[in-house]
């Protein structure tokens, strides 16, 4: 594997939603390069069937192998929770999926006991979060609410004012109704809107910690690179390289809002 630090980690995701896992790493790994891939034209993937999730992933992971990496990153949620298993089995390189990521740091304060978790529906159906939280602490309670609203309302930047208000506290009002103390944003996009939603816990009297997945997938991925002795050694900067299947021109305007920096060329690939 030490031969491969140099090679950058590949990203992929459904959308847009993955460039907090972006922003997040760029912050704390400068110096390395990535490779992202958002599947726009078949955003969301929440709504779909497992067996087109895990057939859209491998289609995202191919695209990215064949292009070389070190380490292969799964930012989307519904594909963490449906396909990481089988690609860890079949590729030769490290495979991070965003759930294990979450999981672990919803768990990283002991007195945490009442566990919430947004998603897509697709994630949520899969039954992921709470499967992989208790099989890491079965003192813990697990309450799930599906957020399908959010993904679109990120995608067409739609993350303040009161549509995407509205939406956040219907989806928050059973959870903190759950009396929970720590809410998991169980999908990438979310954290865009993490401010509204920290706000809207609080107009409903809940004083839950929020815990940012795109954050804790990073933290995932810098113990891998460790683990693996996979830090990069070249001596310039980390370059990012986007590609989507749909829309490179509005990808790029709303990535640049994300990611608070121009992301140079974005390159439309057909990955069916």
């Amino acid at each position: 594997m030490t031969d491969n630090k140099n090679l950058p980690i590949g990203v992929f995701d459904s959308g847009l939603g993955g460039l907090t896992v972006v922003h997040a790493m760029q912050a704390v790994l400068p110096d390395e390069d990535i490779l992202y891939l958002g599947d726009n034209a078949r955003v969301p993937y929440g709504t779909r069937s497992p067996q087109t999730v895990e057939r859209y992933a491998w289609n995202c992971a191919d695209f990215l192998v064949q292009r070389g990496l070190k380490m292969l990153v799964v930012a989307c949620n519904t594909a963490s929770a449906v396909a990481v298993p089988s690609l860890q089995q079949r590729l030769d390189i490290p495979v991070l999926g965003v759930i294990h990521a979450g999981a672990r740091a919803a768990l990283c304060d002991p007195a945490h006991r009442r566990i919430g978790v947004i998603g897509t529906a697709g994630t949520v159906g899969t039954g992921a979060y709470p499967r992989e939280i208790q099989a890491l602490s079965s003192e813990v309670s697990v309450f799930q609410n599906p957020a399908p609203l959010l993904v679109p309302l990120v995608e067409e930047g739609w993350i303040e004012g009161e549509v995407p208000r509205l939406a956040v506290q219907k989806y928050l009002r059973p959870l903190v109704d759950a009396r929970i103390d720590v809410l998991l944003l169980g999908c990438t996009h979310y954290p865009v809107l993490e401010s509204l939603i920290t706000a809207e816990l609080a107009a409903l009297g809940s004083c839950a910690q929020v815990v940012n997945s795109a954050e804790a997938m990073t933290i995932d991925v810098i113990e891998a690179l460790n683990r693996h002795e996979l830090n990069r050694t070249a001596a310039a900067p980390g370059k990012l390289q986007c590609f989507v299947t749909d829309l490179p021109g509005s990808f790029a305007e709303v990535a640049t809002r994300f990611l608070g920096t121009p992301v140079g060329s974005v390159v439309k690939v057909d990955i069916s």
